[in-house]
């Protein structure tokens, strides 16, 4: 019997084949949500704001990248499946 993947499971595949799209969403997620938190702090001049959201943004990257390496290097020291870019598959007549 074929168990059905889980959300957990389902969504980890994702991040795995998809790391850069992961990365991006997730830097578009931190800028917008720094932006907004910083919105709601009435002293602050605009572009100390962006300079923050910016700098918020940075940091969550460089630890999503981090973790996009520390799962690649799990998954090559499992080896659970040989992966191969989807152009550099060749087609088999």
């Amino acid at each position: 019997m074929t168990e059905s993947k889980g959300k957990i499971e389902s969504l980890r595949e994702w991040v795995v084949d998809h790391k850069l799209r992961a990365v991006g969403c997730l830097w578009l997620g931190g800028i917008t949500g720094s932006l907004a938190y910083n919105w709601s702090k009435p002293n602050m001049k605009t572009s100390v704001r962006i300079i923050h959201a910016r700098l918020h943004a940075q940091a969550l990257t460089l630890a999503a990248l981090a973790g996009a390496a520390v799962v690649e290097y799990y998954d090559h020291r499992t080896k659970k499946k040989e992966r191969v870019a989807d152009f550099l598959k060749i087609k088999e007549d």
